[in-house]
């Protein structure tokens, strides 16, 4: 059925270019089951997956799929290794054909997703064993539930540690973790999948970042090996923003935390590093 000028606005509106939409976004925009129905039958949405549609003139990418799951309320933003390669301090990317998307959030990724785009994979990284909801969170036990942590995310995203990024014209401005936060999370995905040597490349990159914005994501960071392993790294580089965080405010907790096996007992820090990094300590 052909649409008038109104309703050909308001579908551009509802399914922008460069983006997908799902049939019960759609439905809570008022439109009914059959419309949506008719709008594919007649062309003007096309179907992805069951229940999930693009116009017609789109080309969807991974950004937009992204982009598409925040602008529809998902608690989702980019985070980790894609976060710093956005922000222009990934040093080099996987030879691997298909890039992996990392992401952080409340929200569990959608079964369908990784059948959107082509060599793309998107990845969901547990948020709750890395953050906290709100910066004054001290123990695992003090967690916030996933509500809470959107809620907190909504009222100030950066003392979450999320900034936002415009990555293409066509598309809303992506979310995604600052640098400061991303290191952390890169941290989390030592060394089962980022190498101490990734790690270590990365670090020396980040000479720049800022000790407030750094103070405020080590406050939320409630998982303690990273919280060492950040700072046994950030003393191996002694960057300037070093001096201006001591590690005695952060909660690092007691005993030993192995991260590298087999490694060495780093006796600052009680982490296990690597032989070959413990050497040039």
């Amino acid at each position: 059925m052909p649409l008038n000028a109104e309703q050909r606005t308001r579908l551009r509106e509802d399914a922008p270019f460069g983006l997908f939409v799902t049939k019960e976004w759609l439905s809570g925009k008022g439109y009914a089951r059959h419309s949506i129905d008719n709008l594919v039958k007649s062309g003007q949405l096309i179907s992805l997956r069951p229940g999930v549609y693009i116009r017609p003139d789109t080309q969807l990418g991974w950004e937009g799929v992204v982009c598409s799951l925040q602008r529809m309320g998902g608690d989702l933003s980019v985070g980790g290794l894609t976060a710093l390669e956005l922000h222009g301090l990934g040093h080099y990317l996987a030879l691997s054909e298909t890039r992996r998307i990392v992401l952080f959030g409340a929200d569990p990724l959608p079964s369908w997703i990784n059948h959107l785009v082509r060599d793309v994979t998107f990845e969901k990284r547990s948020e709750a064993r890395l953050f906290a909801a709100s910066p004054y969170a001290e123990t695992d036990d003090d967690r916030e539930d996933a509500q809470e942590r959107r809620r907190c995310k909504k009222r100030d995203p950066a003392m979450a540690g999320l900034t936002t990024m415009q990555i293409a014209e066509h598309l809303p401005p992506l979310s995604l973790s600052t640098p400061e936060r991303a290191i952390l999370e890169v941290l989390f995905d030592v060394p089962k999948r980022v190498s101490f040597e990734h790690a270590d490349q990365l670090l020396q990159g980040l000479a720049t970042l800022s000790p407030r914005r750094l103070e405020t994501v080590l406050n939320l960071c409630v998982n303690i090996r990273v919280k060492r392993l950040f700072f046994w790294f950030a003393d191996r580089h002694q960057f300037q923003w070093r001096a201006r965080l001591d590690p005695n405010d952060f909660g690092l907790g007691r005993g030993n935390r192995v991260v590298a096996k087999p490694g060495r007992l780093d006796p600052t820090y009680a982490i296990t590093v690597p032989e070959s990094f413990a050497d040039d300590a």
